[in-house]
């Protein structure tokens, strides 16, 4: 067996909601936090053998139900304090409870408390709603009740009449209501970044409007200072999308999980209230909205940048190869000039080289009348020209191997 076959499959039974049928109070806290921090809240508040590995457990607290989860940044408790009846109102959290998490207060991100009930003998005005919303959920099997108002004590209180509901089917639409609450919390964690964000964002904005000025311009030469603020300018974006990708992408996740649990719980109207479905949905979306907004507008800055740092360099090449061009013209006329005045001193050589050969063949003839031999300037003339021109003529010819070697 693979021994990752075991885990993987009890991953189907990892979140398993607490069922009851009594009228109750539901008191649901979630805190923000990391692994160790859950682990020493486990410890300090769970009675018996504890799995610190596990991902959930439910246990005993002065014999009321209680179950922790834990999830990837935050881990929540569920204590669940059943009644004989059904004249249930607000209340405080179990001192029993209270004591345990008051250290943890500073990471609270969502407090819950649902007043569970039956429809008899219900009267919505002693519950203290003020424009409450209301849905019937579950095809009209339960009612819910809430104004999303926080109340002294910082709870947010949802009222659920059970019609027709059996113990599972309540527990399971009870752990809806509250995901609903804890992901829209989580979700809406990255509205405060998102706002901080679009203050930077309408700075790089600027910034990079007056680069590409900059770059426009046909008289701005200063290529190196413009790329390094354009490597600036890049730096500090990606750096922003860089600590916001991980806190942007888990808003998307929390938000699908809310709208997908809004979906599960088949709402239908109640009176003349605004189901709670339409309430959540109308005030949420505009944060989802805004947040994945400033994440496309800081992935477009980024793509932006980007093309500005690339269009610089177009432009750096082009001026690049244009003075290499300018190069090989000057070059090329240099060379020419070299040939001309190589070709110029090639002329003057064969003069010069003709008038001391002339001057050296005078010097033999006239040698040769010092000798006592009589030669006619006729004949010696024509025994001397066929003898300079050959060496002339080799003379010429040496020199165009050399030059063709």
């Amino acid at each position: 067996m693979h021994p990752l076959r075991q885990s993987l499959h009890n991953e189907l039974h990892a979140r398993p909601s607490l069922y009851f049928d009594e009228p109750a109070h539901v008191f649901h806290l979630a805190f923000l936090g990391s692994d160790q921090a859950c682990n020493a809240f486990l410890e300090q508040c769970c009675l018996g053998t504890l799995d610190l590995n596990a991902a959930q457990g439910i246990t005993q607290l002065d014999g009321h139900a209680l179950k922790w989860e834990r999830h990837a940044e935050f881990f929540t408790l569920t204590l669940v304090v059943t009644s004989s009846s059904d004249d249930l109102s607000w209340t405080t959290l179990p001192e029993v409870l209270a004591s345990k998490v008051e250290v943890h207060l500073p990471a609270l991100i969502n407090s819950v408390q649902i007043v569970v009930r039956g429809e008899t003998g219900l009267d919505l005005s002693r519950y203290g709603f003020k424009d409450p919303s209301g849905s019937c959920v579950g095809g009209g099997d339960a009612m819910v009740w809430s104004d999303f108002r926080l109340s002294e004590e910082g709870n947010n209180h949802m009222l659920f009449v059970n019609r027709r509901l059996n113990a599972y089917r309540q527990g399971r639409m009870i752990r809806r209501l509250l995901e609903i609450e804890t992901y829209r919390m989580m979700a809406s964690l990255s509205l405060t970044m998102a706002k901080d964000l679009s203050a930077q964002l309408d700075a790089f904005d600027k910034t990079l409007v007056t680069l590409s000025e900059r770059n426009a311009d046909p008289d701005g030469s200063n290529a190196k200072a413009l790329l390094a603020d354009i490597s600036n300018l890049s730096a500090q974006v990606v750096s922003s999308a860089a600590k916001t990708r991980h806190r942007f992408s888990a808003t998307q996740a929390y938000a699908q999980l809310v709208f997908e649990r809004l979906g599960e719980l088949r709402e239908s109207h109640v009176g003349d209230c605004q189901r709670l479905g339409v309430f959540i949905e109308r005030r949420f979306k505009p944060t989802v909205r805004y947040c994945t907004a400033t994440e496309q507008r800081l992935e477009h800055l980024a793509e932006s940048v980007a093309n500005l740092g690339d269009l610089l360099q177009a432009r750096v090449q082009v001026e690049m190869e244009e003075q290499n061009s300018e190069i090989l013209k000057s070059l090329n006329a240099r060379a020419d000039a070299q040939i001309k005045i190589q070709r110029a001193v090639e002329g003057l050589s064969i003069i010069a080289i003709t008038y001391y050969l002339l001057s050296l063949l005078k010097l033999g003839y006239s040698g040769v009348h010092l000798l006592g031999v009589e030669v006619a300037p006729r004949e010696a003339m024509l025994v001397m020209a066929p003898l300079a021109i050959g060496i002339l003529a080799l003379i010429v010819l040496r020199i165009r191997k050399v030059k063709e070697h």
